[in-house]
């Protein structure tokens, strides 16, 4: 017989529908928003930048995009399958992975390396886990981080020459040398400040190009203006909140202002802001919801601490940009963040 409770013990999300009693868990204010449409509103904010990169570099990075989506899409197919779960890919899930995946790896790699990076993003790192809300890292950054370890000399070097004329459809990589194609971290680490201007033109039109896009980088993190205005619009929605990026951005800059001195960025926070792939870090990586913060002065420390780990890396570091490990490195402090900062209880019980 099935055992009702009383008025008093009932809790506060039940209801009556018909005869039979409503009990759910948290949480208990519901809206009409689904994982599947946030998701896919990520996946459209992030559609612009794609765009850009196949003006800038050519129809590579399109073909790499698709084959990374793709590959992450049939990563998760087949392990859920294979493991008796149900196959969730209509989520977004895994498609916001593989095109994260594809944005964060030069644009000159060959085709098999985010096939490798999206079995280690989606299977390894996730379905293993637990699957979707269980992984405690970023995929995305987990399978860059893969590939860095696993083939660092494709990963640093396949740079490619932003196309200002002629075709799209034009493969820049072939005859190019390492430095006059490299990115503008990788010079500033190695050259210094002077080099970097050199390559890139006046501080006036480094600003402007980095913040278009039209410099050497990653295939989906060089124009900082797209990303801001997909993650802008995130916020809008209120699928994310400003805190992680206002956070990481801003001791980002402030961080480098005060020790870049004359060495990194010669201690000019706006180009550590625009330079790598800060702003994809910020809007669309750090402020992943599994692993990142729930609880707001959480999220403020958590991107505080992504942003001190950039410039230390960025300084101090082998490798020029920091912004992929730095957020790899918070991502398991999450659950102590959001212990700590859990909110308090206004009242207790007569016997506690």
């Amino acid at each position: 017989m099935a055992t009702k409770l009383s008025p008093i013990l009932q809790p506060p999300c039940e209801g009556v529908v018909g005869h039979h009693l409503l009990v759910s868990v948290s949480p208990h204010l519901k809206t009409g928003t689904t994982v599947e449409r946030i998701m896919w509103t990520v996946v459209a904010c992030l559609v612009p930048p794609l765009i850009l990169s196949v003006v800038v570099f050519g129809f590579q990075t399109l073909i790499i995009t698709a084959v990374s989506v793709a590959s992450c899409v049939a990563t998760e197919a087949i392990a859920q399958k294979l493991l008796g779960r149900p196959v969730t890919v209509k989520d977004g899930s895994a498609v916001i992975t593989g095109v994260l995946l594809a944005y964060v790896i030069p644009p000159g790699v060959p085709l098999w390396m985010p096939i490798l990076g999206a079995v280690m993003a989606i299977f390894v790192t996730k379905t293993i886990m637990g699957g979707l809300g269980f992984n405690i890292f970023n995929p995305a950054l987990i399978g860059r981080a893969f590939l860095v370890a696993t083939y660092p000399v494709a990963m640093t070097t396949a740079w490619l020459t932003p196309i200002r004329d002629g075709s799209i459809f034009t493969y820049m990589g072939s005859g190019v040398d390492a430095v006059s194609s490299a990115t503008p971290l990788y010079v500033l680490k190695h050259y210094g400040m002077a080099a970097m201007l050199e390559q890139f033109g006046s501080r006036t039109s480094v600003y402007t190009d980095f913040f278009l896009g039209l410099r050497p980088g990653c295939i989906g993190e060089t124009s900082a203006l797209l990303l801001l205005a997909g993650g802008l619009y995130l916020i809008y929605k209120g699928y994310i909140h400003w805190h992680i990026p206002v956070s990481v951005i801003g001791s980002t800059a402030v961080l480098t202002w005060i020790f870049g001195g004359e060495t990194l960025f010669a201690g000019d926070p706006l180009l550590a802001v625009l330079s790598g792939g800060l702003m994809l870090g910020a809007f669309f990586m750090a402020t992943d919801y599994v692993t990142s913060p729930t609880q707001r002065s959480g999220q403020v420390v958590f991107g505080i601490g992504v942003g001190a780990l950039t410039v230390l890396i960025r300084l101090k570091g082998g490798y020029p940009e920091g912004v992929c490990y730095a957020i790899l490195l918070m991502n398991p402090l999450t659950p102590a963040l959001d212990q700590w900062f859990k909110p308090k209880r206004f009242s207790r019980g007569a016997n506690q």
